[in-house]
């Protein structure tokens, strides 16, 4: 099993699309002259963290901020989940986060599935169905590396969704992110890392940098977790680009070593 270079891109968000996007290229330029053959964007990294913009912000897949990922991924010559960013679809707008391959092919489009509506006393009250429409899918994709699985920030909460993905093959589990001051401190890595431990995957959480003065403060820190539940690897809360090796070969030995996806008995599980 052939190791996997990826490269985090934990980025600020600005109101400027444009200076947000020149800044994603760089960082993808970045990441890959480091060494890394698959890039991960943050959550919304094109526009702010607002219920209010993503209207105004959204595109359709094929409108110019996507095109420039894609340019991206083939000038660079690597593999680039996008981050998530508001998609236009008809009069519909979605959180979401597309895959390109190396050759400019769109392998893998992901519409977060849970839309975050919360409303913690004395913490974040949000609601994104205010403006975005739910996905409807489970996304795994093929690389040179094997599968990979994808989600977006509170889809990450629902154990069901990582299962059905590692069920799928997904060696790796992608999840671009943006928990807050509220959540973060209290859940962002014992999330990762339990969904790390329970499906036996990587997960790697990509975050924008944390914006003290932003109406949605990002909590930051981008972790990779590995298959036994240990972070390799925290940001932290500053801008930053990290190229972090996963020994996929790992996988395997964790399982072998405890094999709890073959000791499953779905029998027990159902409930009628």
């Amino acid at each position: 099993m052939k190791d996997l270079n990826i490269g985090i891109l934990q980025l600020p968000v600005s109101r400027d699309k444009g200076e947000n996007l020149r800044r994603a290229v760089c960082a993808v330029r970045e990441a890959a002259h480091a060494g890394a053959a698959l890039c991960v964007l943050p959550e919304m990294w094109s526009c702010p963290y607002d219920t209010a913009l993503f209207r105004a912000y959204a595109e359709p897949e094929d409108g110019p901020l996507l095109d420039a990922m894609r340019d991206a991924a083939v000038r660079e010559g690597v593999y680039l989940i996008a981050g998530s960013v508001p998609e236009l679809d008809g009069d519909r707008v979605y959180n979401t986060a597309f895959v390109f391959a190396p050759d400019g092919r769109r392998i893998a489009r992901h519409r977060k599935a849970h839309l975050f509506d919360v409303d913690v006393p004395g913490g974040v009250r949000f609601r994104e169905s205010e403006t975005l429409t739910a996905g409807d899918a489970a996304t795994v994709f093929d690389t040179p590396w094997g599968k990979m699985g994808l989600c977006i920030c509170f889809d990450l909460r629902f154990p069901e969704l990582s299962r059905t993905m590692a069920l799928s093959g997904a060696q790796v589990i992608f999840a671009p992110a943006a928990f807050n001051m509220t959540t973060g401190p209290a859940h962002w890595e014992l999330t990762l890392r339990a969904r790390a431990l329970d499906n036996q995957v990587f997960t790697v959480g990509a975050a924008p940098a944390r914006d003290e003065a932003a109406s949605y403060v990002s909590y930051a820190h981008s972790l990779v977790c590995d298959p036994w539940g240990r972070v390799l690897c925290d940001l932290g809360e500053g801008a930053a680009v990290r190229v972090v090796t996963l020994e996929l070969s790992r996988v395997g030995e964790v399982r072998r070593a405890l094999p709890l996806l073959a000791a499953r008995r779905t029998a027990l599980y159902r409930m009628d």
